[in-house]
């Protein structure tokens, strides 16, 4: 039994694909493992939930989430110990971001704790598609979308809840280019910058093909109303090291989607005696420092990449190249610190795995 009088039907697949998968060369994405858990929501609540095999979706051609995009997803990873025992990092944050989504984007929420029971039963009925080799997870994709076989802009009433998962390999196999945009705006105050909505990343992916086409993997999104302000970056929050300061976008505004890994690389950094500021970044003082030499670290923390160093950034007609990776202490510091507490080689003295 469920929480929240929610029951759970299991219809197993008659036919793995498990020994297909060639678990060396793991693209990002693109490898689905053998099930899926499929919930529907109508008459004003939620029904029976149903892990089934992994199959298509079957959608009206008027279905809502189509044409007036209420969509929206989660991510996180789930990885093995030693022993064998499957672990997720930190899913109650993505329970509660979740809902967080749900209600701006006008869609019924799930509680937090049948949220995470949900992800737990899902990945248990593939646990054996969960990497063992380092550097590779099983990543676990939620999400809900509209489902409304009617063309008018209102709230849909109705609405599919999905969890599948895949086996992946490294999200950025080496250090990242980003570019400080000026003219094009992921999110603008009052906006829906905050949810993790299908729609946000719709509007990146023009101005980041822009930027690659310049030699940039993404971009590094500044305000919309002034362009003054660092904001995000693509795919992660962003952090820099200032004069031997972490300093990154305080998520108060709500047009920085609050971030899950970089809300452990502060605390973790805290824990051990690192500076932190979480404050309005302007551009200037990020650019300011560049030209000085002051910025002696610059990474992008988020589900897919965890920690993914910056090895340039351009701004106008300049770009910057930052120190050596490879010689870097607090990101190579806290990323193997996550890596190792994810892979269950340490202590987990936060408190943060869901391990089963």
């Amino acid at each position: 039994m469920l929480h929240d009088e929610l029951t759970l039907k299991i219809t197993p697949t008659t036919s793995t694909r498990i020994d297909s998968v060639d678990w060396e060369n793991l693209p990002f994405g693109r490898v689905f493992s053998d099930h899926m858990l499929v919930m529907d929501y109508k008459d004003g609540e939620w029904q029976q939930a149903e892990i089934m095999p992994f199959a298509a979706l079957e959608l009206h051609p008027a279905t809502s989430a189509i044409h007036y995009g209420q969509s929206i997803f989660e991510g996180m990873k789930a990885t093995k110990d030693a022993d064998g025992n499957v672990l997720i990092f930190r899913p109650d944050l993505n329970a509660k971001r979740f809902q967080e989504s749900c209600e701006r984007m006008c869609m019924p929420t799930i509680s937090e704790s049948t949220f995470v029971e949900l992800i737990q039963k899902t990945v248990d009925m593939d646990r054996s598609w969960v990497p063992s080799k380092e550097g590779n997870a099983l990543y676990i994709r939620p999400y809900m979308f509209a489902t409304d076989d009617f063309i008018g802009i209102k709230p849909s009433d109705t609405y599919k809840f999905i969890i599948f998962t895949c086996p992946v390999g490294a999200y950025y196999s080496q250090p990242v280019n980003v570019k400080i945009e000026e003219h094009y705006t992921r999110a603008a105050q009052g906006g829906v910058g905050r949810a993790k909505t299908a729609g946000n990343y719709a509007a990146s992916l023009y101005p980041a093909k822009l930027a690659k086409e310049q030699g940039f993997d993404q971009l590094i999104w500044t305000d919309a109303k002034e362009h003054k302000y660092i904001e995000e970056s693509g795919t992660m929050n962003i952090v820099f090291e200032i004069d031997g300061v972490l300093v990154t976008p305080s998520e108060e505004m709500d047009t920085i989607l609050r971030g899950i890994t970089k809300r452990s690389v502060v605390e973790v950094a805290e824990k051990w005696g690192v500076p932190v500021e979480e404050r309005k970044v302007t551009v200037e003082e990020v650019v300011k420092a560049l030209r000085e030499g002051r910025v002696t670290d610059a990474f992008g923390a988020g589900t897919a990449a965890t920690i993914a160093q910056i090895a340039k950034i351009g701004f106008r007609d300049e770009v910057f190249e930052l120190p050596d990776p490879k010689t870097r202490g607090i990101s190579n510091k806290i990323g193997t610190y996550l890596n190792d507490l994810k892979s269950g080689k340490i202590e987990d003295d936060f408190g943060w795995l869901l391990k089963f």
